[in-house]
């Protein structure tokens, strides 16, 4: 018996052309640098918060050219406060590729694009689709959630097997046609419509043929993760000012927690902080002033950082512009890359 012609794409897009999103900055003009920009903002991170930094760090980086040759500090400047900082240390990475590899473009091989540090298979559909109109399909977080729910798959879809499904899912429903804004369909249908909580069934151009509505899953699928609670974790930072009233910042390692940010010195132990304090200040470290504790969530555990400020303290050595050790001025502060809730206590508690 012959199958139903698949209409689940065109659904999407008659959706899309009477609700979908039409006026974002990526879009106008629609250029693969622009593109691939946007969908590593978009990582993990809502519209309305990535706006403003897209077009902030279009203007500083206009061209992909422009971001490889800047510097690491230039480019954590601009992204400081967007979250998962590794996105910008791989797009910067990835610049540097292209013009090495690419002659100063993005490849448009799906190999050479998914090659690139930070874009992974769905990423490289998407800027595929996106920029070029190529048949290539997309895995997000919006998309596994639309497909567990219209087809009925339970279990977790980060288990490899639910997500080898869903991937066939999702290759089969493509168009041959409109790429380009079936791609931002997707995206925006399960970021308006089927949303996580409370979607709009009622709206839906999908409900007649979805399994969830049908059978009542709707709040069940996607499976969620298995759950267990954050891991609580300690640590205490030292805001230090000298006697011009800089404050001395630390830059972070390549690897880990806000790596390659500039940050407060800081150790997991309240001894271990008491320690580097002997070998590189001049000061008394016990006559430091208790600032409130800054609580902030990671993806992988919850930290609680309790900074402890001292005023017109020296440093045992010199500080060169090279070093991990800086001093900086207040007014130059927001030119550094720093995280967003050490940037939002200095901003706090340092007079601009």
């Amino acid at each position: 018996m012959r199958q139903p012609p698949d209409t689940y794409a065109d659904r999407l897009l008659q959706w899309f052309d009477r609700h979908g999103r039409h006026g974002l900055p990526w879009q106008h003009p629609r250029t693969p640098y622009r593109v691939w920009l946007s969908e590593i903002m978009l990582q993990q991170t809502q519209v309305a918060t990535v706006v403003p930094y897209f077009q902030r760090f279009l203007l500083a980086f206009p061209t992909l050219p422009d971001l490889a040759a800047a510097s690491t500090d230039a480019v954590m400047a601009q992204w400081a406060g967007l979250g998962y900082y590794a996105r910008a240390r791989n797009l910067h990475a990835a610049a540097k590729h292209c013009v090495e590899l690419h002659g100063g473009d993005l490849p448009r091989n799906f190999d050479a694009l998914h090659a690139l540090p930070g874009i992974g298979r769905s990423t490289a559909g998407a800027i595929l689709a996106q920029a070029w109109d190529l048949r290539f399909p997309i895995l997000d977080g919006n998309v596994k959630r639309v497909l567990a729910r219209y087809h009925g798959i339970a279990g977790w879809p980060g288990l490899p097997a639910i997500e080898k499904q869903l991937w066939a899912l999702a290759e089969g429903h493509l168009p041959h046609a409109r790429m380009a804004d079936y791609t931002q369909a997707q995206m925006d249908f399960g970021a308006t419509l089927c949303t996580r909580t409370n979607p709009a069934c009622v709206l839906c151009p999908l409900q007649a043929d979805c399994v969830a509505r049908r059978e009542g899953l709707t709040d069940a699928l996607p499976t969620p993760r298995p759950g267990k609670p954050l891991p609580e974790r300690e640590a205490t930072a030292l805001l230090l000012e000298n006697a011009r009233g800089e404050v001395l910042l630390q830059r972070r390692p390549t690897t880990g927690i806000w790596a390659s940010l500039w940050t407060l010195p800081q150790a997991d132990t309240d001894a271990a902080l008491r320690e580097w304090s002997a070998r590189h200040l001049h000061g008394d470290y016990d006559a430091a002033e208790a600032l409130p504790v800054i609580v902030h969530t990671f993806t992988h555990y919850r930290l609680h950082l309790q900074p402890l400020r001292l005023r017109k303290v020296a440093l045992r050595d010199a500080v060169g512009d090279n070093d991990a050790l800086r001093w900086i001025a207040p007014a130059d502060l927001p030119s550094l890359g720093l995280p967003a809730p050490i940037r939002k206590l200095l901003s706090a508690v340092i007079p601009a």
